[in-house]
């Protein structure tokens, strides 16, 4: 009974540690590229985001084991990230909105 137990779980730690490996690479590529001399600023904000939601995915997809969870974990994320597109446009909308007699 623990053969067939075992395989499962060595194919698992192995797929943890390669996740693990990829996120110390992400991590390693966020910090080479705020000491970089790419481009400028918003450049290295740019590469550094995209690094960044890649790490994300890896986290919550991998480690989180989000990409194998079933469809009430898919409906909550899905409402979340309505939320919270909802609050950055509420945001952005009322971002000139300033009480009657004071100034920027």
């Amino acid at each position: 009974m623990s053969e067939t137990t075992t395989p499962d779980l060595n194919s698992s730690i192995r797929r943890c540690g390669l996740v693990l490996l990829a996120i110390a690479c992400t991590t390693a590529m966020m910090i080479s590229a705020s000491y970089s001399h790419i481009g400028g600023w918003p450049v290295k904000v740019a590469a550094i985001l995209a690094v960044a939601a890649i790490n994300a995915f890896l986290v919550a997809g991998f480690l989180m084991h989000l990409l194998s969870e079933k469809k009430m974990v898919y409906t909550v994320l899905l409402f979340t990230v309505c939320f919270f597109i909802g609050l950055m446009g509420l945001t952005v909308w009322a971002t000139f909105d300033s009480p009657m007699g004071t100034t920027n």
